[in-house]
C-alpha cells in the first residue's frame, strides 16, 4: 500500500469509510535498546532528555521490575525471541561463526512461529543471532546485509526502513522489530567516533550527518550517577557520552512511531519498548545482579488504555514476550523437542493480563554461561520477592572482563585509581569484583546495593534452601545441562542424574 494510501485511509477511518484499504488486525512493533538502562524520563531520570519515550510512557504501562533473563548480548536476544533461556536455546554466548555461538536447529523462535501462523514479519538493525532458518524474518535490514551503524544508529535510514515496511505491508497482520545499536559503546571498534559513537553522524568534520537527529550535548556535572558505577570525573563523562546516544534513541523511537501513525497502525499495534541486558558500566553488562538484569519496559496496548499511565510492580522477564506476543495474535505456545524425547515449554507469562490488573509474581529467574568466547564464568539466579540468590559456578575462577568495557573510560579509570592506592569512589572494590563466592544471597529491602551477602548467616538459612530449591526446579523445568555443577556431572541414564565429583567444592 502507498503512503499516499495510507493517509487517505486513516483520513477515512475517521468517517468509518475505509473502504476495504486494510482491515483492521492486531499488530506488534518491538524495539529494543542495546545495552540500555533507566536513563529516561519514564524512569524519573531528570537529567536527559527523553521526550518520545516519557510521551511512550504515557500510553503504555511502566514495569518497575523487568529483568533480562540473561546479561549478555546475543543470548539476550535469543531468549527475548525464543521464550527459552540461554542455556536452552544453545545461544551461550556472543553470535558469531568463527566460534559456531548459535541457537539449536530445532529451536522454534518467534519469527518461526509467527510465519507459520500467516504473520508478516520484520528486523531492522542489530540481530546478532542465528542460525538464519531458526530466525527468519521476512523484511530484514541489519548487519548482515549493511552498516550496523546505519541500520542501528542512523535514526533517519530507521526511519526510511520502517516506512518501506509499512508501505509494502500486505493484508497480514505483522511484527516488526526495531533493535537500535544505541546506545552499546563502539569506543573499541570505532575510537574516531567516542566511547559511545556519541559523534557518530552528528555533522562534525569527517563524522557524517544524520538530518533528522539534533544532537542533545550533556556535561559530567548533569548526570545522575548509579549506585553501582563510580562517581568520578572521567565515569561522569562517560556517562554523558552515553546519554547523547540514548537522545539519538529517543530521537529515533519517535520517529518510528510517528511512522506507525501516519500509516495509520497506531491504534491496533502493540508497542514493547524494553533493553536487552544492564548497561556496560562496572556491576552492569555481563553480571547477574541487580544492576545487571534489571531493566526498562513499557508496554502499550491500544485495547487496554486503563493502564496507560501506570506503574507495575509485578517481577516479569523478557522470557515473557514470546509468550505475550503470540498470546495477542491468539497462536497455541509451542512444544517440541530438541534433543531426544524432551519437551519444551515455555516458562513465562503473557503480560496481557498485567494490562488488565495487577497480578501476583514475585519471581524472575536467569542464567548467564558466556559473553565473549573466552569469558566462561557460568551463573544462574533467582530473585523471589526481596530476595536474589546468585549461584556463581565457577566461582574459584577471576570475573572477566570484556573487551569493549575494558578499554572504557571507567574501567580505565578503575584500573588505574585501584593500580595507584586512590580513592575509587566506588561501592566495591576490584578483588571483591573478580573473586566471588559460590552463593549470594541479598535481601535487597536492607540492602538494594547488594553488597553484603547473607548465605551463610544462619538467620537466612531457611530462605537459602528455599531458593535454591526454586532454582534447581527451575533449571530441571528447563533442561539446564549445568544443573548439577559445580560439584556434580549430569549422567541422566543413572539415579540420581547428579552424580558426584567429590572435588572438595
Amino acid at each position: 500500500m502507498s503512503r499516499l494510501e495510507f493517509a487517505c485511509c486513516v483520513l477515512l477511518l475517521g468517517l468509518g469509510m475505509c473502504l476495504g484499504l486494510r482491515q483492521s488486525l492486531r499488530n506488534v512493533l518491538l524495539i529494543l535498546a542495546d545495552d540500555g538502562g533507566f536513563e529516561s524520563g519514564a524512569y524519573n531520570n531528570s537529567a536527559i532528555s527523553t521526550p518520545h519515550l516519557n510521551a511512550l510512557a504515557q500510553r503504555s504501562l511502566t514495569f518497575h521490575n523487568a529483568f533480562t533473563s540473561v546479561s549478555s548480548c546475543s543470548p539476550s536476544r535469543a531468549s527475548l525471541l525464543t521464550g527459552l533461556p540461554q542455556h536452552q536455546n544453545g545461544m551461550y554466548g556472543l553470535h558469531q561463526n568463527d566460534h559456531h555461538f548459535n541457537s539449536f536447529d530445532k529451536v522454534q523462535s518467534l519469527p518461526l512461529l509467527l510465519r507459520q501462523a500467516n504473520i508478516r514479519t520484520g528486523i531492522i538493525g542489530k540481530k546478532h543471532i542465528g542460525p538464519e532458518p531458526v530466525y527468519p524474518f521476512d523484511f530484514a535490514y541489519t548487519e548482515e546485509n549493511g552498516s550496523i551503524l546505519q541500520v542501528g544508529r542512523n535514526i533517519t535510514h530507521i526511519k526510511l526502513l520502517v516506512r518501506k515496511f509499512l508501505e509494502t505491508q500486505d493484508e497480514r497482520p505483522f511484527f516488526l522489530y526495531v533493535a537500535f545499536h544505541d546506545p552499546h559503546r563502539c569506543g573499541h571498534s570505532q575510537p574516531m567516533y567516542g566511547p559511545f559513537c556519541e559523534k557518530f553522524g552528528n555533522g562534525e568534520s569527517g563524522m557524517g550527518w544524520i538530518p533528522d537527529w539534533v544532537p542533545q550535548t550533556y556535561t559530567p556535572e548533569d548526570v545522575q550517577v548509579p549506585y553501582f558505577i563510580p562517581d568520578t570525573p572521567v565515569a561522569r563523562a562517560d556517562l554523558a557520552a552515553q546519554y547523547t546516544t540514548i537522545g539519538r534513541m529517543d530521537q529515533g523511537i519517535g520517529l518510528v512511531l510517528e511512522e506507525l501513525k501516519v500509516a495509520g497502525f497506531l491504534n491496533d499495534t502493540l508497542v514493547i519498548f524494553t533493553s536487552d541486558n544492564g548497561i556496560p558500566f562496572p556491576s552492569g553488562r555481563t553480571n547477574l545482579y541487580w544492576s545487571g538484569t534489571a531493566e526498562p519496559m513499557l508496554v502499550s496496548s491500544p485495547e487496554h488504555r486503563n493502564r496507560w499511565g501506570q506503574v507495575s510492580k509485578a517481577y516479569v522477564s523478557l522470557l515473557d514476550i514470546v509468550p505475550t506476543i503470540l498470546d495477542w495474535f491468539s497462536i497455541p505456545y509451542p512444544s517440541y523437542s530438541i534433543f531426544g524425547t524432551k519437551t519444551v515449554h515455555l516458562t513465562g507469562h503473557s503480560l496481557l493480563p498485567v494490562l488488565m490488573s495487577e497480578p501476583p509474581w514475585t519471581t524472575v529467574f536467569s542464567s548467564q554461561s558466556h559473553h565473549e568466547v573466552t569469558m566462561y564464568y557460568p551463573m544462574r539466579s533467582v530473585l523471589h520477592q526481596n530476595f536474589h540468590l546468585v549461584h556463581n559456578l565457577n566461582f574459584k575462577m577471576p570475573f572477566p572482563i570484556d573487551q569493549d568495557f575494558y578499554v572504557s573510560p571507567t574501567f580505565q579509570d578503575l584500573l588505574n585509581r585501584t593500580r595507584s592506592g586512590q580513592q575509587t569512589s566506588w561501592y566495591k572494590d576490584l578483588h571483591h569484583y573478580y573473586y566471588r563466592d559460590r552463593w549470594e544471597l541479598y535481601d535487597r529491602k536492607q540492602d538494594p546495593w547488594e553488597i553484603q551477602n547473607l548465605a551463610t548467616d544462619p538467620n537466612y538459612r531457611e530462605v537459602l534452601e528455599m531458593l535454591k530449591v526454586q532454582l534447581t526446579k527451575w533449571q530441571w523445568e528447563t533442561n539446564d545441562p549445568w544443573v548439577c555443577a559445580p560439584d556434580g556431572v549430569l549422567e541422566e541414564k543413572l539415579s540420581p542424574q547428579c552424580q558426584p565429583l567429590h572435588n572438595e567444592l
